[in-house]
C-alpha cells in the first residue's frame, strides 16, 4: 500500500475545505457573539435589598486584579497560541481548525450562559452598599425598607451582576479546555508514570483558580459565585473538547476526530462530502494504516496498549503500512 503522509495537511491545501465543512459552526458562533453582546446591555434583574442585608454587602469598593481586558488574553489568547505552536510543528489544519473552533464555542457558550444568569438571578455583589451609596448615607423605602440608590447607574446596574462570576466561567473555559488538549498531546494518561506530565496539565487549571481567588479577593463575588463560575466553564470546556477530540486515554486520543475520518477516506478512496455524516463510524481498526505496532518487551508490557498512533514530535512523520 502506499505511504501515507502524517501531519501534512497545511492551511493552504485543506485549509478551504475544512473551513467549508464547518461555515455553519462559524455562523452560530457569531450568533453566540450577538446574544452575548444583548445579555450585557439589558438590565439585570433588580432583586430586593433590605436594610437590614446591607451588613454582608459593605466590602470596600475596589479595583479588579484581574481587568476585564485581561480575561480573553488568558483564557482565549493564550491557548491559541499553543495551538499555533503545535501546527508549526505538526502543519496538521485539521487539529489547528478543531482546537480554535472547540475553544471558541466553550469560551462564547459558557459567556452566554454565565451573562443569562447573571441578568435573572440579579445577586448584589460584595461591595454592593458603596455601589449604592458612593457618599456613604443610605436611603430606603420607609415601608418596605428596599434600597433607594443614589449612585450612578452604570455602576449600579454592574453591581446586580455577582452570580456567577464571569471572570472565572471564561478563564475555566479556556484553560480547561487548553489542559484537555495538552494531555492528549503528551499522552499523560499512557501508564508511564511521568508526573511531570500531569504538571503541565495541571498548569492551566492552577492559573483559572488563581484568578477565581482573586475576584473574592477584590469583594466583586461571593465564594459562591466563584464555586459556580468554575463548575460552568468546566462542564462546558469538557463537552466541547470532547465534541471534537476522543478522550485523552484513548489510543487517537491525540488527533481530532476529522483528521482520522479524512484518513480513512482517503484509504478507501470515499467522496470528502461525507466527512460529517460518517464519522462516528471510525473505528481503531480502520486507521492501522497510521498506527506503529511496538511489541511488548517483558510479560509485564502487555498491560499497556500494543499500538500506539501518537505522533512523535521528532520522529519521521512517513509511516509505512501493512
Amino acid at each position: 500500500m502506499p505511504e501515507i503522509q502524517l501531519g501534512m495537511h497545511t492551511i493552504r491545501s485543506h485549509g478551504t475545505r475544512v473551513a467549508r465543512i464547518h461555515m455553519h459552526d462559524w455562523l452560530i458562533l457569531l450568533l453566540l457573539v450577538i446574544i452575548d453582546a444583548v445579555l450585557n446591555i439589558i438590565e439585570p434583574f433588580h432583586r430586593f435589598v433590605g436594610e437590614g442585608m446591607m451588613t454582608d454587602l459593605r466590602y470596600p469598593l475596589k479595583g479588579n486584579t484581574i481587568p476585564f481586558w485581561a480575561v480573553p488574553i488568558v483564557a482565549i489568547l493564550l491557548p491559541l497560541a499553543v495551538f499555533l505552536v503545535y501546527y508549526f510543528i505538526r502543519k496538521d489544519v485539521y487539529d489547528f481548525h478543531h482546537a480554535i473552533l472547540g475553544l471558541l464555542f466553550s469560551v462564547l457558550i459558557t459567556a452566554v450562559i454565565t451573562d443569562a444568569i447573571k441578568d435573572g438571578v440579579g445577586r448584589p455583589r460584595p461591595d454592593f452598599f458603596w455601589r449604592c451609596f458612593p457618599d456613604g448615607k443610605g436611603v430606603f423605602d420607609p415601608v418596605t425598607s428596599d434600597v433607594r440608590c443614589t449612585g450612578d447607574k452604570g455602576v449600579i446596574k454592574e453591581g446586580h451582576k455577582s452570580f456567577p462570576s464571569g471572570h472565572t466561567s471564561w478563564s475555566f473555559a479556556g484553560l480547561v479546555y487548553l489542559s484537555w488538549y495538552l494531555s492528549g498531546k503528551i499522552r499523560v494518561f499512557d501508564r508511564r508514570g511521568h508526573v511531570a506530565k500531569l504538571c503541565l496539565v495541571f498548569l492551566p487549571i492552577l492559573v483559572a483558580a488563581m484568578i477565581a481567588v482573586s475576584r473574592v479577593d477584590d469583594y466583586w463575588h461571593h465564594w459562591q459565585d466563584v464555586f459556580a463560575g468554575g463548575l460552568i466553564g468546566t462542564t462546558i470546556a469538557s463537552f466541547c473538547y470532547l465534541q471534537f477530540y476522543p478522550p485523552p486515554y484513548d489510543l487517537d486520543g491525540w488527533g481530532p476526530h476529522a483528521y482520522f475520518q479524512m484518513l480513512a477516506e482517503s484509504r478507501n478512496g470515499s467522496q470528502p462530502s461525507t466527512v460529517n455524516n460518517e464519522i462516528h463510524h471510525v473505528q481503531s481498526s480502520e486507521l492501522q494504516a497510521v498506527s506503529v505496532y511496538i511489541p511488548p518487551q517483558h510479560d509485564a508490557d502487555t498491560r499497556v496498549n500494543s499500538w500506539d498512533s501518537s505522533p512523535m514530535l521528532g520522529a519521521s512523520q512517513n509511516v509505512r503500512t501493512h
